[in-house]
């Protein structure tokens, strides 16, 4: 659901291609929500066809530039306004620590110092979008800006918490509750055995 309504913010602030489309979803919301060419098109044709989007006008080659509609831009009010965000509801990293017991302590810290490497790699990304974009008084820049602290504050506060789990899996207690787990694992297999 979300793709249609980035889409649609996209083209609040100006009508656009297909292609200028992607290339604002490359600059601006790819961080947050990735799309593929074929996803965004698909969308611009769900889109038309629902009355949210109109073609505005025809260029050479086919090209087509799209307008949001009054239609579009009051479904895109409603969501914005109305529509309760569904928030990240799923994470494999974080299910992944769960069960982080079952490999070995040495295994487990490898696989959480990983984690914070890659959240430095994100925010050492993100500072260098905030360092070189162009911010200018566009709603996209001014809010997009927002949005990218919000990425920043996120990335850091991931890494700090890989760090301190790093630690923590090398704990005495950590490693207690590991041990019994694969005694536990160890136990069954020998009763399957019998």
């Amino acid at each position: 659901m979300s793709l249609r309504h980035a889409v649609l913010g996209l083209l609040a602030e100006a009508p656009a291609s297909g292609y200028d489309l992607m290339k604002l979803f490359n600059a601006s919301l790819s961080s947050v929500w990735p799309a593929t060419q074929s996803q965004v098109y698909g969308e611009l044709t769900k889109l038309t066809t629902a009355g949210l989007v109109e073609v505005a006008a025809h260029g050479p080659r086919g090209r087509k530039e799209y307008a949001i509609t009054g239609d579009g831009l009051a479904e895109l009010r409603h969501w914005l306004t109305a529509v309760e965000p569904s928030g990240p509801q799923r994470h494999d990293g974080v299910l992944r620590v769960f069960f982080l017991g079952i490999v070995t302590p040495l295994e487990a810290q490898t696989f959480l110092l990983h984690q914070a490497e890659r959240a430095a790699q994100t925010r050492t990304t993100l500072q260098h979008i905030e360092e070189t974009a162009d911010w200018d008084e566009e709603m996209i820049s001014v809010y997009g800006r927002i949005a990218l602290e919000y990425g920043l504050r996120m990335s850091a506060t991931q890494e700090e918490w890989a760090r301190w789990a790093a630690d923590e899996v090398t704990s005495a207690k950590a490693k207690k509750a590991s041990e019994l787990a694969r005694a536990q694992h160890q136990e069954d297999r020998q009763n399957e055995a019998e």
